[in-house]
């Protein structure tokens, strides 16, 4: 299981939290957001993966920021059709190197999974996320027996309002069968002291408990 730590905007912190070697670090374009980020990214180990997020940006935006800062991961956090998510995948199929397309469904009580249907073999993964006010970072979970029974074959990756307290539910979910597709945690506004300040050592206490076990 790999963790990606998102909502990185600050220079020194994003050292900082590159030095604990999660598999994936997210930066957020969406100017609605208190993450969202601006500037340069500082060289990162070539074990670490970038993941630009955007919520209902342009395909033209998203690959100029591919060329940018070398993402190898975009995470769209809107209302992208399938068809979006196709051409936005044409269009970056002749990068240097393969560059993930993840798409988020928010998720509350419930879910209709034939949503995911058009969606299917077009996207890498599915990020599922806490429905509420803001796109993500809104600090709570959601229902995770909603994922019972996942009926997809496409990898997930869990999200929404994770921290230290769900160590306990994280491990306890890995041993259920749809656990199998589990990809990644992706973790956030649980981790911060402020928007785009991770505390250091907690995710280091996250990884020791759940992601090296």
């Amino acid at each position: 299981m790999k963790l990606k730590v998102c909502g990185m905007k600050y220079h020194e912190n994003i050292k900082a939290v590159a030095a604990l070697k999660p598999d994936y670090l997210g930066f957020i374009f969406y100017e609605n957001s208190p993450r969202n980020f601006e500037g340069e990214i500082s060289k990162l180990p070539s074990t670490i993966k970038k993941v630009g997020v955007f919520v209902d940006a342009s395909i033209d935006f998203i690959v100029e920021k591919v060329k940018q800062y070398d993402f190898k991961a975009i995470q769209l956090h809107g209302k992208e059709p399938a068809t979006y998510c196709q051409n936005l995948k044409s269009l970056l199929t002749g990068h240097t190197e393969p560059v993930e397309v993840w798409k988020v469904f928010s998720i509350k009580d419930e879910f209709d999974f034939d949503r995911l249907q058009p969606y299917e073999g077009i996207v890498d993964y599915f990020l599922f996320d806490t429905k509420g006010k803001e796109k993500g970072g809104n600090g709570y979970t959601f229902d995770w027996s909603v994922l019972k029974g996942y009926p997809s074959s496409t990898p997930f990756i869990l999200s929404g309002g994770i921290g230290l307290d769900e160590t306990k539910a994280i491990l306890s979910f890995q041993k259920r069968p749809e656990s199998k597709y589990l990809h990644a945690i992706d973790v956030n506004s649980k981790f911060e002291s402020k928007p785009g300040v991770k505390k250091t050592e907690n995710l280091e206490k996250f990884i020791k408990l759940v992601i090296s076990a």
